[in-house]
């Protein structure tokens, strides 16, 4: 299990880290795109689908599950915080089954979704440039992979501490 962890843990902090660097050179983008239409009167060309297409979807999905590793993910208590302790540990073990389910039925659809994109090579036209962007259609299913993954991780490491906590308290009696 550690080394799966371990794994998990090296490609989640490498996609975040390209899911920095697409901010980052977003912002590079849109700045000089911005200088050259004031100073020049010559905007960069294909700006508005390169940042919507490629730079932001990196940096929303690639790091789906590098959140979910580190329990950034927003969640709202409003009825499980007055449950007692232990039912919210189990609530919460079984929330990552139905999630990891939820995110591989997404990664199924959207996998499907990115195949046909692909074999019709879509394409964006933007002003005079064609700019192909089916392959930004693969990152949906990456990033939910990935996520299903890390909380399939998270459910199986619920399930072998359960067990081995009720293993642990039948050899007591």
């Amino acid at each position: 299990m550690r080394a799966i962890k371990r794994l998990l843990d090296r490609i989640n902090l490498t996609l975040t880290t390209l899911g920095g660097l697409a901010i980052t050179l977003m912002m590079v983008h849109i700045t000089l795109d911005v200088l050259m239409r004031f100073i020049f009167n010559k905007p960069l060309p294909g700006t508005i689908t390169i940042v919507s297409q490629y730079y932001m979807l990196i940096a929303v999905f690639l790091p789906l599950a590098y959140a979910e590793q580190t329990k950034s993910h927003i969640s709202v208590e409003l009825f499980t915080d007055r449950m007692p302790i232990r039912i919210q540990q189990h609530l919460a073990g079984w929330i990552y089954l139905a999630s990891s389910i939820m995110c591989f039925i997404v990664t199924a659809r959207t996998w499907g979704e990115a195949l046909g994109r692909m074999a019709s090579s879509t394409s964006v036209m933007q002003g005079d440039f064609n700019i192909i962007v089916w392959p930004t259609y693969f990152l949906l299913p990456i990033g939910f992979f990935l996520f299903g993954i890390t909380l399939t991780y998270k459910f199986l490491h619920y399930i072998i501490n359960n067990f081995k906590d009720n293993t642990m308290e039948a050899f007591d009696d």
